[in-house]
């Protein structure tokens, strides 16, 4: 199978991605930039994780049916990349919960948050 493991790797961020989203979130220590997703996290939980699931899913389907062309695998190392920075904005956060505060991270952090709220708005 080509890709299998890439599209295991890339499933397991986007799991990961939305258990650590709840925890945030629920304990109000972050919010959704998704708009979206933000949505469905109003919804409940279960609808949340379900709709992350299912995109993950379908995402790990196209990959593994196409994973010999090379735009599959363009298309994976660019989803890797882009989880690995929402898994360091994740890290960043939960330092933040845990009581470390650094002024210039805040501000990165900061102008991070307002930067993708200007794209998704």
């Amino acid at each position: 199978m080509h890709l299998f493991r890439e599209t295991l790797l890339l499933f397991a961020l986007n799991l990961l991605d939305a258990l650590l989203t709840l925890v945030w979130v629920r304990s109000g220590v972050a919010g959704e930039a998704n708009l979206l997703m933000a949505k469905l996290l109003e919804v409940g939980d279960y609808a949340f994780i379900g709709a992350k699931i299912g995109v993950g899913i379908i995402a790990a389907v196209v990959f593994l049916m196409w994973g010999d062309r090379q735009i599959a695998r363009y298309g994976i190392t660019l989803a890797i990349l882009v989880y690995t920075g929402v898994m360091i904005i994740h890290l960043f956060t939960g330092v933040y919960a845990a009581g470390f505060y650094f002024e210039s991270m805040a501000f990165g952090l900061e102008s991070i948050a307002v930067h993708a709220r200007s794209i998704l708005a």
